[in-house]
């Protein structure tokens, strides 16, 4: 295909040009109204010079003409696999293309739309998106048209054509019927936040399309963690509330299912979800020393620097044996307030600390069973034992002997030793990996200072996870009923405080210790945790067991999958699951369980899956373009029919589709041809003036 057209190429500049031809023209413009012999000849003669020096030139365009691109986005989405809308889709993708196939003309360009699976972040689906992709590279003139394959349910339409980013018309084939019943679960309003214990509300309502519900109520169950919480009664269409307490710290997953409706299309968006983080208010901590000594400030250091730890701290300076006839008005210690502490307010705090406590009559022997039922009833006591232990005024001559994991023989040994992590230790959350801890082949556990003072005891419950490297028990841990304690046998981890002989990790260990005791999910010995990172199903088993033996996997269909655990050492089991699938996934070891929500929580793709023409319509009108439903039956037998459209023509009728034809094209080559130049312009400029001079002769 050849061009034709005439380019110019100024021997001087345009302005000098101007110049000379405005003079030419006004003598000739002179000579004219002053009817001068030869006004006209040398008026062409001025005119030939002024072309001469625009240097026009006659170019001649070698061009390919190019092929209209047309594009086809296919819905691939999950909700195109509904209610055999994947076959009318493979079928009507088919007829179209051999269609298209007919005219040479046109280039096809296929694209396939998906919501990503889980690595995606967002499981909408974005036909419009893939519409630009696959056209980056052509010219908006070169479009020549776009056909949708899709249910209609589209979630990046732009507001008008011209966020297409060219002019041609989009067509769009809807699958599915509309005729479709379902019923859907939506989460209105819900908490990302919420403090440990406290009231929170979660918004709801079930919404039915082509459902009759004749005023009957619609059944809602409600788990948290996996566990049946209550079963609601809500009018569909309408909005409902209910209300629970954050269970604990951390996740916590909070799942809705509406009952199922017979002849739904599917039962997938009948259930929602949401994912609250819990925060624990500040945790109250009762610290009561026995006496003043060196460790005391470790302690009370630690938990002071702990922003979310409210601290009550006593120590007992005055035992009420001491009668030295010191007037009272002149003494400035304060009374113990014994019966509110461990009376009236000991369910207040999370945590008591009895830090080298002796029975010296502070606290009647009575108080000592409520401390005890404190405990069991799901409080935690951490005790620091010193020397006192040992002896009769030891807190194990009280009824609260009966939790305590450690029994004291009566003997101290001041025979410095080094803190050493025991097998249980090694395996428990609490100590293992504390910092420095060595190899299990090293010589010694740990590169640790030592330490002077062991209250000898023998371990009678619980789980011994510090020794003095002798097998005698350092740091106890136990669970009696639904509380927890620890026992530490000796008052000389202030050492590791003050740096002696390089210290060790006390406020590591402590931390941990105190966060144990407060319940922290983080820290249990038996735990299953289930997270998802992207596709990927990440799930770690702790336990103090050697194996934790074979995964269950329940995916959000209700297929069962058993996964094997990989051994990552020191009681730590771990199991991985690559998926596309979006949806909650519950997994189960044994007597534990867990939840793990993969992609985006309550994705838009599941939010409304009837097929429908109406969110696609006005685009598709202010475009020129088609909407054509589908036959289920047979797809291919009313495709609507391409007709190749030039100009600014009709781009749609009854069951056609027009697409524009364009004039789009490569260039391949240029012939210039000088008009004015060389010997031919030279010719014609000497024969103008030679005859404007012979006409001046006469």
């Amino acid at each position: 295909m050849s061009d034709w057209s005439i380019s110019f190429a100024p021997l001087l500049p345009w302005p000098v040009i101007a110049i000379i031809a405005g003079i030419a023209g006004v003598l000739a413009l002179f000579g004219l109204l002053r009817r001068v012999r030869g006004s006209w000849l040398r008026l062409a003669a001025w005119t030939a010079l002024a072309l001469s020096l625009c240097n026009p030139s006659l170019l001649q365009e070698d061009r390919d003409p190019l092929k209209t691109v047309i594009a086809v986005v296919v819905d691939e989405t999950d909700s195109q696999k509904l209610d055999g809308r994947e076959t009318q889709t493979s079928a009507a993708l088919a007829g179209l293309k051999q269609l298209i196939e007919r005219f040479p003309q046109f280039e096809l360009r296929e694209v396939s739309s998906r919501n990503g699976g889980a690595e995606s972040g967002d499981a909408s689906t974005a036909l419009f998106d893939s519409l630009k992709s696959v056209l980056q590279d052509v010219p908006p003139e070169q479009v020549g048209g776009s056909i949708f394959i899709t249910d209609g349910q589209v979630h990046d339409i732009p507001e008008t054509a011209a966020g297409l980013g060219f002019r041609a018309p989009l067509h769009v084939l809807v699958t599915g019927s509309e005729e479709d019943r379902d019923r859907r679960l939506v989460i209105k309003k819900a908490p990302r936040f919420g403090i440990v214990g406290e009231s929170q509300e979660i918004t709801y309502s079930v919404v039915d399309t082509n459902i009759e519900n004749d005023g009957e109520l619609a059944e809602v169950q409600i788990f948290i963690d996996g566990e049946l919480i209550s079963v609601e009664q809500v009018v569909p269409g309408e909005e409902a509330s209910f209300f629970f307490d954050v269970p604990h710290g951390g996740k916590t997953v909070i799942e809705l299912k509406a009952a199922l409706v017979d002849d739904e299309i599917t039962p997938v968006n009948n259930q929602a979800f949401a994912v609250l983080d819990g925060i624990r208010e500040n945790l109250r901590v009762l610290l009561v020393s026995g006496e003043p000594h060196a460790g005391e400030r470790t302690w009370r250091n630690l938990l002071k620097s702990d922003a979310s730890v409210d601290l009550v701290h006593f120590t007992i300076l005055r035992p009420p044996e001491k009668q030295d006839g010191t007037p009272i008005n002149q003494l400035s210690l304060i009374a113990f307030p014994t019966r509110e502490l461990f009376i009236e307010k000991i369910d207040e705090f999370d945590l008591i600390i009895f830090d080298r406590y002796q029975r010296r009559g502070v606290l009647p022997v009575l108080y000592f069973d409520n401390i005890a039922r404190y405990l069991t009833e799901g409080g935690a006591i951490l005790i620091a034992a010193g020397p006192e232990h040992a002896d009769f005024s030891s807190i194990h001559r009280t009824p609260l002997a009966s939790v305590l994991p450690v029994e004291p023989t009566g003997k101290i040994s001041e025979t410095p030793f080094r803190p050493t992590v025991s097998e249980a230790g090694r395996r428990h959350p609490v100590t293992r990996g504390l910092p420095g801890l060595q190899p299990r082949d090293a010589k010694t556990s740990a590169a640790w200072s030592r330490w002077f003072r062991l209250i000898d005891g023998t371990a009678a419950q619980g789980d011994v996870v510090m020794d003095n490297g002798e097998d005698k028990p350092l740091l106890v841990l136990n669970r009696p009923e639904k509380g927890r304690i620890a026992m530490l046998m000796s008052d000389h981890v202030w050492l590791w405080a003050r740096g002696f002989e390089g210290g060790g990790p006390h406020t590591q260990l402590l931390r941990r210790l105190g966060h144990w005791l407060m319940k922290e999910p983080e820290l249990d010995e038996e735990a299953l945790r289930a997270e998802a990172q992207g596709n990927k199903l990440i799930i770690e088993r702790q336990t103090m067991g050697d194996t934790p033996g074979k995964l269950d996997l329940i995916t959000p269909a209700g297929e069962g999958l058993e996964l094997n655990f990989e051994d990552k050492g020191d009681g730590l089991f771990v199991a991985e699951h690559t998926t596309d699938t979006l949806g909650l996934y519950r997994v189960a070891n044994g007597d534990l369980t867990a939840l793990a929500h993969v992609g985006p929580v309550n994705p838009r793709e599941y939010a409304d899956i009837v097929s429908t023409t109406a969110l696609l319509s006005p685009l598709v009108q202010e475009t020129g373009g088609l909407v054509k439903r589908l036959s289920k039956a047979n797809p291919t037998s009313d495709l609507p029919r391409i007709v190749p459209v030039r100009g600014n023509g009709n781009t749609s009728g009854n069951n056609w589709m027009g697409l524009r034809t364009t004039d789009a094209s490569v260039l391949k080559g240029v012939i210039q041809v000088p008009l004015l130049a060389g010997f031919l312009g030279l010719g014609i400029l000497l024969l103008m003036l030679a005859g404007m001079w012979a006409r001046e002769g006469r």
